[in-house]
C-alpha cells in the first residue's frame, strides 16, 4: 500500500491512489472548530483531561493533535506560520473556557476583554491597552475583524498604507519554519502541506482589516476595498505590485530552506464567489489579479515542486479557466452547495487540470443537519465522483462548524474508512 505521502504525490500528479487521499485539518480552511475537535476527541479518545488547542486565533480553529490524528484515516498534515494574524505566536499555552463550556488552551498572547454587552474584544500583538482589533459577540463562536477605516482622502491615499503589514521574512520565521516542515517530512509518513509565511492573501477580506496592526492606513475597510477595484485600479495595481515583489523574493528564499519538505502550499485565500454567482467579473478578475497569481504561481513552479493551492468560495464555475490559466494547481473548497458548481460537471470539465481539494460533504446542510446515513452517503458519492481517476483530496467542504452532531462526524468517519477497504487491492 502506498504511504500517506505517496497517496498525496499520486493524487496531486493525476494519478489513480490506491485510495482516496484524506485532509481532516492540515490547513485553516479544512478543520474544524475547537469546539468539534474536543466533541471528536472525545468520542475517539476518552481523555476528560485534554484540552484542545486554539491555533488560529480568528476561527477559533482547533489543532488536530498527535493522538488524534492516528485515530482519523487522514493522510495530510499541515504546518503553520508560527505568528498569528494578530502579531502574537502559537506559543506559551494557557487554559482558557469557550462561552459554550469547551475547555481549550491558547496562545500567552490570546488576551481578550469583554465590553459592556459580555462580548469579547482581541487587540493587536495581543495589548489589551490598543484599541481592539476583533470581536466575538456574547455567545458567539468565532472572531470577526472590527473595521478601522480612517477617513479617506482620494487626494493622498498612498499604496504603501495598505502594505504596512507586508515584508520579507525574518531570519527566525524562516528557520523555525523550515525545521517544522522537515520533521514533517522526515519522522512521519503524511503528506505535508505548508501554508507558508510571507505570502499573502490578496484583497482577502479577511486580511484587509489588518487585525494585526494598531492603527491601520489606506482602505482597510472590505467593502471600500471591493468597491477600489472598479474606483481605484490603479491604486489596487500599486498594493499588489509591492505584495508581489516581497512574496517572490520570500518564496525564494522558503524554497532554499524547505526543498521537498512540503508538497503543496496555500497561496491566497480571497473569495470571488458568493452563494449565487461571482462577486466580480471575470474581467475584472483577469486584469486585476491574474497577472500577480500568474507570477506568483510561475515563481514556485520554477524553484520548487510546490502545488500551489487556491482557497475561493462561492459560485465560481465561471473563473475556474482563468485559476487554470494564472497555474494554480489546487482549488478548494468546492463549495458544490452554490450555484453552477455541481459535483460531476466539475469532475468532467475541469478534473484534468485541477486538483479539488474539498466538496466531500456539505457544511452548509448535510453534515450539521442530516442524518448519520444521510452523510455516509454524501460522502461516499463525493468520493466516488471526484476521486475517480486521481486528483481528489477528501475534506469538507470549509471548516466544520461548531454544534456539529457527534454522530454524523463518526459517520463521515466510518464512510472514509468503508472507502478504502473497497479500494485496497486485493492480496
Amino acid at each position: 500500500m502506498m504511504t500517506s505521502r505517496q497517496c498525496l504525490q499520486a493524487t496531486l500528479e493525476h494519478r489513480q491512489p490506491d485510495r482516496v487521499c484524506v485532509d481532516l485539518g492540515a490547513t485553516f480552511i479544512s478543520g474544524a472548530h475547537a469546539s468539534t475537535v474536543s466533541k471528536l476527541r472525545q468520542a475517539l479518545v476518552d481523555d476528560p483531561a485534554y484540552r484542545v488547542r486554539i491555533i488560529h486565533p480568528l476561527q477559533l480553529n482547533g489543532e488536530i493533535d498527535e493522538i488524534l490524528l492516528r485515530e482519523l484515516p487522514t493522510d495530510v498534515i499541515g504546518v503553520f506560520p508560527s505568528m498569528t494574524a494578530f502579531g502574537f505566536r502559537n506559543e506559551d499555552w494557557r487554559p482558557w473556557q469557550l462561552f459554550d463550556g469547551t475547555d481549550v488552551e491558547v496562545p500567552g498572547g490570546f488576551r481578550p476583554t469583554a465590553d459592556g454587552n459580555g462580548d469579547l474584544l482581541l487587540h493587536p500583538g495581543g495589548d489589551p491597552s490598543a484599541l481592539p482589533s476583533a470581536r466575538m459577540p456574547r455567545g458567539g463562536h468565532y472572531f470577526d475583524p472590527i473595521v478601522r477605516q480612517e477617513p479617506i482622502d482620494e487626494e493622498h491615499l498612498d499604496p504603501a498604507d495598505n502594505t504596512e503589514e507586508y515584508g520579507p521574512l525574518g531570519d527566525a520565521d524562516l528557520a523555525d519554519f523550515a525545521r517544522r516542515a522537515r520533521l514533517a517530512a522526515t519522522e512521519t509518513e503524511y503528506g505535508v502541506f505548508g501554508t507558508i509565511p510571507g505570502v499573502w492573501g490578496y484583497g482577502d477580506a479577511m486580511v484587509v482589516p489588518a487585525v494585526g496592526l494598531r492603527r491601520p492606513k489606506g482602505i482597510r475597510d472590505p467593502e471600500e476595498w471591493y468597491m477600489s477595484l472598479v474606483a481605484r485600479k490603479d491604486y489596487v495595481h500599486a498594493v499588489f505590485r509591492h505584495q508581489t515583489e516581497l512574496a517572490i523574493e520570500n518564496i525564494g528564499r522558503l524554497a532554499a530552506a524547505l526543498g521537498h519538505s512540503v508538497q503543496a502550499v496555500r497561496i491566497c485565500g480571497a473569495d470571488f464567489g458568493g452563494q449565487h454567482g461571482p462577486l466580480i467579473s471575470r474581467r475584472t478578475y483577469v486584469e486585476l489579479f491574474s497577472p500577480y497569481y500568474r507570477a506568483i504561481n510561475a515563481a514556485i513552479h520554477a524553484s520548487t515542486g510546490w502545488k500551489t493551492f487556491k482557497h475561493c468560495d462561492g459560485s465560481i464555475y465561471e473563473l475556474i479557466p482563468e485559476f487554470i490559466a494564472d497555474g494554480f494547481d489546487i482549488l478548494n473548497p468546492v463549495q458544490t452547495s452554490a450555484a453552477h458548481m455541481d459535483a460531476r460537471t466539475l469532475k468532467q470539465e475541469f478534473g484534468k487540470d485541477l486538483v479539488f481539494w474539498g466538496g466531500g460533504v456539505e457544511t452548509q446542510s448535510t453534515l450539521p443537519f442530516g442524518t448519520p446515513d444521510e452523510v455516509y452517503r454524501e460522502v461516499r458519492e463525493r468520493i466516488d465522483i471526484f476521486n475517480d481517476g486521481g486528483g481528489f483530496v477528501f475534506a469538507a467542504i470549509h471548516n466544520i462548524q461548531p454544534n456539529t452532531p457527534v454522530p454524523n462526524l463518526l459517520a463521515m468517519i466510518r464512510a472514509l474508512r468503508d472507502s478504502r477497504r473497497t479500494s485496497e487491492p486485493d492480496r
